[in-house]
């Protein structure tokens, strides 16, 4: 018996290897074919144009053959092949909030940057609309490393990725993953599988968990039953008068003219009930203390969210980590304050390690 599973063992791998090898001298057969998008052509970001950058609507696909929206932005009269960073989030954005920012003002400094929207959300392509997964919104991330270290104009040995709000957790699991990654940001980050099973403060028990569970399931039920996916609401509006400070400043940002976008899944009406399934059973983080390449986790001294950060952080390994609090930030502060971002840190660690 123990022959025989050696035996059966051995050919296995010898399958494998054979495939691979095939595969790597032959055209694939299961090219996969690029989701049309409708993209709109106008500037409709929430923040104001740079007459410092040129700025493009670009698509690609990930593993998943869910085709990506993007904007890419790349400083006017560059030369050479530059390096590059991949940015999104905060998690329930599109890249004409936040992510965009961020883009647009790195790009000004001299990267070529892109902003996307996730799989399912935004300009992006898939179906159902919003739902949220851990592996397939880390594959969105490395499908958008996949375009850079493709693109004429990029280094492919230069290339970074920044995660905002959940998506600085969804960054840290993909630069566990991809080794092509060089440096990593994530900016005011929540851990989204924790968040999801343990609620805030960790204060969800295996209780919860199971009611949780119990409740998700027969969302899906119905779901199944009705022919669509429930949304779970984005941000509360009205705002209660008894809100917490982060509600409050979560309403501030995406259900008022300074952040609200008609695509995005906060200022209308959220993620799909059922997406937070996955999270309960995928722990995001589980790597994150095998990332050989740097990374740099900026969180507000005063964001309730700040424990993530932390508590991420003391998980990396290595001398190429750094942990670094913006004096009186909140959560939010990290999406558009222009006076609290540190950009210049940010730039400062990309360029010492985009090398």
């Amino acid at each position: 018996m123990k022959t025989t599973l050696i035996t059966l063992a051995l050919l296995l791998v010898a399958t494998v290897t054979a495939a691979a090898q095939a595969g790597s001298a032959t055209e694939p057969s299961n090219k996969v074919k690029m989701e049309k998008l409708e993209l709109t052509q106008k500037w409709d970001k929430v923040f104001p144009k740079s007459d410092k950058v040129e700025h493009t609507k670009v698509t690609f696909t990930n593993r998943f053959g869910v085709t990506l929206a993007a904007d890419m932005y790349v400083p006017k009269n560059a030369g050479g092949r530059l390096p590059a960073i991949a940015i999104s989030g905060p998690f329930g954005a599109v890249k004409e909030q936040a992510s965009g920012l961020y883009a647009q003002t790195l790009a000004e400094r001299g990267f070529l940057t892109v902003a996307f929207d996730p799989s399912f959300t935004g300009e992006s392509g898939g179906e159902p609309r919003y739902v949220a997964s851990p592996d397939i919104n880390t594959e969105d991330f490395q499908a958008a490393v996949d375009f850079l270290v493709t693109c004429d104009r990029v280094d492919p040995e230069r290339v970074g990725i920044l995660g905002i709000c959940g998506w600085g957790g969804l960054a840290l699991n993909a630069a566990a993953i991809d080794t092509r990654v060089k440096a990593t940001v994530a900016a005011t980050m929540y851990d989204m599988s924790r968040v999801t099973a343990r609620g805030y403060f960790d204060q969800t028990d295996a209780e919860g968990r199971y009611a949780l569970r119990q409740q998700l399931n027969a969302q899906r039920t119905a779901d199944y039953s009705n022919g669509t996916h429930a949304l779970a609401g984005g941000v509360v509006d009205p705002l209660p008068a008894d809100a917490p400070q982060f509600v409050k400043d979560y309403y501030a940002y995406y259900k008022t003219p300074r952040g609200y976008h008609e695509r995005s899944l906060n200022s209308n009406g959220g993620w799909c009930v059922t997406s937070s399934l996955s999270f309960l059973n995928t722990p995001l983080l589980a790597y994150a203390d095998e990332i050989r390449s740097a990374v740099l986790v900026v969180h507000g001294e005063k964001a309730h969210s700040r424990y993530f950060g932390e508590d991420a952080f003391r998980k990396l390994r290595g001398g190429n980590k750094e942990l670094f609090i913006v004096p009186g930030a909140s959560h939010c502060d990290l999406y558009d304050n222009r006076e609290k971002i540190p950009f210049d840190k940010i730039e400062r660690f990309f360029r010492a390690n985009l090398k």
